[in-house]
């Protein structure tokens, strides 16, 4: 999932580069809902395997 984020990204970049704000920020917003939503399931995950090794 990070990787699409990545993607997303570095199409807003380029379609900033050229011009297209309406692109870019429509690739921007979805860049940061993915990577929010994988920062989200990393930290689940990350208590999850803590809470797996307690028990």
């Amino acid at each position: 999932m990070l990787h699409y984020a990545v993607v997303f990204l570095i199409i807003a970049l380029i379609a900033a580069i050229f011009g297209f704000g309406g692109i870019a920020s429509g690739a921007v917003g979805i860049a940061k809902i993915l990577f929010f939503v994988f920062v989200v399931m990393a930290v689940i995950t990350f208590v999850m395997s803590l809470l797996k090794k307690k028990g």
